[in-house]
């Protein structure tokens, strides 16, 4: 075992117990920081307990690596950098992800806003939503396949699936829950019906259809993982299946995951921006 890594661990739950006496600004830059590196020794411990030795007749004694370490896995991220594969399967995953939750942005926030304001529309749509909601985007992988191919389409389609029905069901959701007095207000200004619905409804929906979309994106982005290790032969999670297969590549596989966790900061990051804009601004609270 590395008594480096012990003494790191040790140091970096020091500094976070000793964090409580700091100010909010610095424990905001201590906390994670220190957490990162308890979790990077932890992790590099846990590795090196995987670790065993085989000894054959007549050769050398030879060590097996069971998990990869961080230094390892810091190897074959440089690796997957000088070969492309890296940044080509990022940006076809990233492609579909786009296009699938564009779409279900698209067809998702009108058909919301329709049902949450129309009782019959509600009657129409909403036991459909309900009942095809709870169904897991990636049971679809069967039938996407089978329609599409191992295609992009396939793939477009389950993200589709994933981000259409929490955009839906938010959007009908801010809607009804909108305060009857901007409705009031409205119809004493003369508001008509679309123009009740384009300046006053939708903007007042608009804080909780952005928390909508915060978590269709998440979700499409968790599918997508899934759905590549499938039905599609690029992308972040076939990189995970491809390298797991071809010779147990597991420090492949771990940099394939940090990358992915990577991306959906960054994804989870550009939405919340949306919430800076000073329309919708009023919606959230300070974090």
């Amino acid at each position: 075992m590395s008594v480096t890594a012990f003494v790191t661990a040790a140091l970096a739950a020091v500094a976070i117990v000793a964090s409580r006496g700091l100010r909010q600004r610095a424990q905001a830059v201590v906390l994670p920081v220190a957490t990162g590196v308890l979790l990077l020794a932890l992790w590099h411990l846990w590795a090196e307990s995987t670790r065993y030795e085989i000894a054959t007749p007549g050769e050398p004694v030879r060590t097996v690596e069971v998990f990869p370490t961080p230094e390892r896995t810091l190897v074959a991220f440089r690796e997957l950098l000088s070969d492309g594969r890296l940044l080509r399967y990022s940006i076809a995953s990233l492609f579909r992800v786009a296009v699938g939750f564009l779409l279900a942005a698209a067809i998702g926030i009108p058909l919301g806003l329709w049902a949450g304001w129309s009782t019959r529309a509600s009657y129409s749509i909403n036991p459909f939503v309900q009942a095809l909601r709870p169904i897991s985007p990636l049971a679809w992988i069967p039938i996407a396949t089978l329609t599409f191919g191992i295609r992009d389409e396939a793939a477009i389609f389950i993200i589709f699936l994933g981000s259409f029905f929490p955009i839906v069901t938010g959007t009908m959701s801010a809607v009804r829950s909108m305060p009857v007095a901007y409705v009031r207000s409205a119809h004493n200004f003369g508001l008509r019906k679309f123009e009740l619905l384009a300046h006053v409804v939708f903007p007042a929906a608009l804080p909780q259809i952005i928390t909508s979309l915060r978590i269709a994106l998440g979700v499409a982005w968790l599918v997508i993982v899934a759905a590549e290790m499938n039905a599609i032969q690029s992308g972040l999670g076939f990189l995970i299946v491809d390298a797991r297969n071809m010779g147990m590549r597991y420090d492949l596989v771990v940099a394939a995951m940090l990358v992915i966790g990577a991306i959906g900061i960054g994804l989870d990051f550009l939405v919340r921006r949306l919430e800076r804009i000073d329309s919708v601004r009023w919606g959230f609270t300070k974090e």
